[in-house]
Parts: C-alpha cells; sequence; structure tokens
C-alpha cells in the first residue's frame, strides 16, 4: 500500500495541470488563518477556551503548530494561526463532529469569525537540513484560478418525506444574483439521492458575503423554512448557535475543479460515492486524477468536474459535452474505497445567473 509520504512525494513531483484551477491534493503545506471578533469582557474566557482547544488540536494528525495574536489597534480582534502537513488532514479534523465538540467552548465568547486557508507557495528560509526538508513540502506551483468560488451543502431529510422535499427546492423564487460590487451569485445546482440533498453553488467575489445575502431574503428564507419539519436533524433559524451547528455539519467543501473548457458548459449531472470509512478523501483524490486525465483528452466527454468531499461522503459534479453519455463507473483503484455502488443523483434544479451586460453593469433579476 503507498504511505503517506510516498503519496506526498508522488503529488509534489506530478506535473501540476493548468486545467486544474483548484486542489487540495497538491501535497504542500497548508496555513489556516481565522480572524476572530470577541465580545466586550470575554477575553479570560476565550483564553481559556483557546488553550484548550490548542492542547486537544496538537494531537491531531497532521498539525504542525499555531499561533494566537492579538490586534494592537482593536484589542477585541484577535488572530489564529496554524500550520498542517497538508490539506487533506486539515479537512478531515475540521470537517469532523470531534471539531464541532472542540470549538464549542469558543463560540458564546466570539462575536464573529473567519476561516482562510492558503496552501504555502513561497518562503523565507535559511540553508539548514530541516528548512531544505520545509522547502520541499512547498507548492511546486501556484494554480491559476478561474475567478469562481465553488461550495456545497449536503443534509439528509426524513424517510418518506422526499417527493415533498422535491418540490419545495424545485419551487423557490431565484434572489438576486448581484449581492455587492464585487460579489454575485453565478450557478445553483440541487440534487437528491434516496433522502440525501445535495445544493451546490458558483460565486463569483466573497463566498461568505454571497451566503450571507442568500440567507437574508425572504423567498429563501420561506424555503428554508419549508424543510425544516423533513429534516433528519432538527435546526432553528432564528437561533445564531442552531443555525451554525447546522450549517457547519452540513459543509462538503470543493476540493478539486478541473476544466477542459472554461468558455463552455455542459449538461451537469451529480455523482455520489459512498466511501468506506475513513476512505472519503482518498477516494476523493483519485476521481480528481481520473477527471483530471479526462480533460487532458480531448476525446473525453468532460467539460468541467468539481469533486466535493466530507467525512465518508464524495460527490462529483461534473459537466459533460451534449448528448454524451454518462459513466458512473470510477477507476478500479476508487472502487475497492467504495462502500456501495456509485450512484446518478437525481437533478431537481440547476439555475444560472444571468450574465453581466457589456457595460460591466450587473443585471438584475433571477439567478441560482
Amino acid at each position: 500500500m503507498t504511505t503517506t509520504s510516498e503519496q506526498v512525494s508522488e503529488q509534489l513531483t506530478r506535473k501540476v495541470s493548468r486545467r486544474v484551477s483548484q486542489s487540495v491534493f497538491d501535497g504542500s503545506r497548508l496555513r489556516v488563518v481565522l480572524l476572530v471578533d470577541v465580545h466586550d469582557g470575554a477575553q479570560q474566557q476565550f483564553l481559556e477556551a483557546y488553550e484548550q482547544l490548542c492542547n486537544q488540536v496538537a494531537s491531531v494528525p497532521g498539525h504542525v503548530s499555531d499561533q494566537l495574536c492579538q490586534s494592537i489597534e482593536n484589542p477585541s480582534q484577535w488572530l489564529i494561526t496554524s500550520e498542517w502537513e497538508s490539506a487533506p488532514p486539515f479537512l478531515a479534523w475540521v470537517n469532523s463532529e470531534e471539531h464541532v465538540r472542540m470549538v464549542e467552548p469558543l463560540h458564546s465568547c466570539v462575536r464573529d469569525t473567519r476561516s482562510l486557508r492558503f496552501h504555502i507557495v513561497r518562503e523565507t528560509h535559511s540553508e539548514t537540513p530541516a528548512d531544505s526538508a520545509a522547502q520541499r513540502r512547498l507548492q511546486t506551483s501556484p494554480r491559476i484560478g478561474d475567478g469562481v468560488i465553488r461550495h456545497a451543502l449536503t443534509f439528509t431529510v426524513k424517510p418518506g418525506s422526499e417527493k415533498r422535499v422535491a418540490e419545495i427546492l424545485a419551487n423557490y423564487a431565484s434572489p438576486e444574483a448581484r449581492v455587492d460590487e464585487t460579489t454575485r451569485l453565478c450557478r445553483t445546482s440541487l440534487f437528491m439521492h434516496g433522502n440525501r440533498v445535495v445544493r451546490a453553488i458558483e460565486v463569483r467575489g466573497d463566498l461568505l458575503a454571497a451566503l450571507r445575502h442568500v440567507a437574508r431574503q425572504p423567498e429563501v428564507r420561506q424555503v428554508e423554512e419549508a424543510l425544516n419539519p423533513y429534516l433528519e436533524h432538527d435546526r432553528d433559524l432564528n437561533d445564531p448557535e442552531s443555525a451554525r451547528v447546522f450549517f457547519t455539519r452540513a459543509a462538503l467543501p470543493a476540493v478539486h475543479h478541473v476544466a477542459a473548457d472554461e468558455r463552455s458548459e455542459g449538461e451537469r449531472y451529480a455523482l455520489y460515492y459512498p466511501a468506506r470509512p475513513g476512505s472519503g478523501m482518498r477516494l476523493a483524490e483519485l476521481l480528481a486524477q481520473a477527471d483530471e486525465a479526462a480533460a487532458e483528452d480531448p476525446a473525453s466527454p468532460v467539460v468541467s468536474s468539481t469533486i466535493f468531499q466530507r467525512d465518508d461522503i464524495t460527490v462529483r459534479l461534473i459537466d459533460l459535452r451534449a448528448g454524451a453519455d454518462l459513466d458512473v463507473t470510477p477507476v478500479a483503484a476508487a472502487t475497492a474505497l467504495l462502500n456501495g455502488d456509485a450512484v446518478r443523483m437525481d437533478l431537481i434544479t440547476d439555475r444560472h445567473s444571468p450574465a453581466p451586460d457589456p457595460a460591466g453593469q450587473h443585471p438584475h433579476g433571477g439567478t441560482s
């Protein structure tokens, strides 16, 4: 079996494809930045919660170090940075129930948080053996992004309610595409398989601003409230803590995106791959490698593909050239990691926002 160090070496030496605009599988070190705004009078409570969290995270596989910094301009603002051997172990931890429990003491003393994740591309270092080894863990070549942020949510509904849930999700008024001067909604695709729902969104600009914009829209709030009776895990959108926990558990991050042609769009499909326990990230990596190879093949029907992964859930959102056949069979190595068959999800709705007009102004009206 391939060891972690061998996998990292393979990732670092493998040629970086310019068709891949996003990937967590580069093998390079990861820097995580958490911006924290602490409630007035809660500094000591925050420090105690941080110390407890720091001691717990130190034993998480892949964790290297962390720092706690306080603003010299506004003492209520704090910065937590951490370094990880690579992105996959961090994502495995941050998306786990263990992490939800670990950070719970922090939320009663903070007003707002924002998490940012970065591959380390370059750094200043001295010529020591340790620094030379660290240098080999840097990302070998920066990704050329396409300006689109991709994110997904997944949750389950009560068995027997699938038909009603599909009706609710298919029939809603789209919010306005324009969020602000720099952010707009591009596309939302909703799929279901059994009682599992996957909602994938594409945004240009600030993802957090877009999510907050959507959550404030009355038509979206109405849909979310209509879904509440059918959810397997209860939530109260009027309770910030209940909503935070629900959406934290529902987050399905994009871990890889590749496009054969960013200028065209194909017919959209979603494939659901249930992974064996502990194999979700490796399964996602194998699927990403297969899609990367397909994008380089002129005869391939693949226009673009995005892999979303959390715990043992892996979803492949794929756009195919019109009229092409969809093959749900994964590569042989990936098949061994499946806990059941790969399945095509049912499309509920796929909505685009209008493109900006030639003058660069965002039109009003329907969107994702």
